[in-house]
């Protein structure tokens, strides 16, 4: 992938999830790349702090939520952001499950409400971090970046000046909550935890996920999907019996290695694209690229989700999130 990335230079950049895993080294990337400005929004006030330290005088911290439609309108209007890297969100896939409507409230109206003010605002650029776990999802959280990319394309299909990109991941490594971590810690302790032994996943540096992001923006295709090529998926209960060598010891003998059996909302492998998407090449010969898709009704459904979401009820929110993006 090219190094140079001359969209960002002197432009305005808002990284919603500034302080996170990814938003933070997209912070520190767009620093070294000379972004004239970059405003990181976030509500979690320590990463944010964090790698504003690290930069200089032109990254500004702004602690607000992208729920906050007026906090967020006012961010905006002070900044007039050329590009909005969005990158808040819950990922947690259990978290989720025990807590669908704050999937709902915080990475779907959180996106709506983004995607909004970038059209009033007439931001150039808008890109969606989102996820694999989108593809074909059986969790709510992945239900929930789902419907992210449909009402990102379904901007993209009205926009009349921002053009709208969405970027998938797959698990990113050494993010925060991300499995190479908690095996590191788990080791040390003598038993390492694994969900089940054919479970795989896409794994991706956090480098590797910035450099997507910024790659997309040179390719400018409204309402497409960018995807990095990976290679193959990897067996996590390798990756464990890897580790644990690494550590100076032995699987199964120095370190156990227990299978808890896949949690609700889990897969045992993840897929990259939908059947109906047909990734094509791009000038970057590890990015791959669909167009993306919508649904019927999807505002009217969107209304049902939120008033749902308001009132807290989880089985509600749960049934219908699956629905709205099943059978694709």
């Amino acid at each position: 992938m090219r190094r140079v990335f001359p969209s960002v230079k002197g432009k305005v950049c808002l990284v919603t999830g500034g302080g996170g895993s990814i938003g933070s080294e997209l912070v520190r990337q767009l620093y070294a790349y000379g972004a004239g400005k970059i405003v990181i929004a976030d509500i979690y006030e320590n990463g944010a702090y964090e790698v504003s330290c690290e930069t200089g005088g032109n990254v500004v911290v702004e602690i607000a939520s992208v729920r906050d439609r007026c906090k967020m309108d006012f961010v905006m209007s002070q900044y007039r952001p050329d590009i909005i890297f969005h990158a808040a969100a819950h990922k947690h896939v259990p978290f989720m499950e025990r807590n669908p409507e704050e999937a709902v409230k915080n990475n779907i109206l959180g996106t709506d409400i983004m995607t909004e003010l970038a059209g009033k605002y007439r931001t150039d650029n808008f890109v969606l971090i989102s996820t694999d776990k989108a593809v074909e999802p059986v969790s709510v959280m992945g239900a929930s970046k789902r419907v992210c990319e449909m009402l990102v394309y379904e901007k993209a299909l009205v926009s009349d000046h921002t053009c709208f990109t969405t970027v998938r991941f797959g698990n990113v490594i050494n993010s925060n909550g991300s499995v190479i971590p908690l095996f590191k810690r788990q080791i040390r302790t003598g038993i390492v935890t694994v969900t089940h032994r054919d479970v795989t996943r896409y794994f991706m540096t956090i480098p590797q996920a910035v450099e997507l992001v910024l790659c997309s923006l040179e390719l400018v295709e409204n309402g497409g999907i960018f995807v990095l090529d990976m290679g193959e998926n990897v067996k996590i209960l390798d990756l464990a019996e890897q580790l644990i060598r690494e550590a100076g010891m032995e699987p199964y003998k120095d370190v156990k290695i227990e299978f808890t059996g896949l949690r609700k909302g889990d897969k045992l492998h993840e897929k990259l694209f939908y059947s109906h998407e047909k990734p094509q090449k791009t000038i970057y010969k590890n990015i791959m690229r669909a167009d993306g898709s919508g649904m019927d009704n999807l505002s009217d459904e969107l209304k049902e989700l939120y008033a749902m979401a308001d009132k807290n009820d989880k089985d509600g929110v749960r049934s219908l999130i699956m629905k709205m993006t099943e059978g694709e």
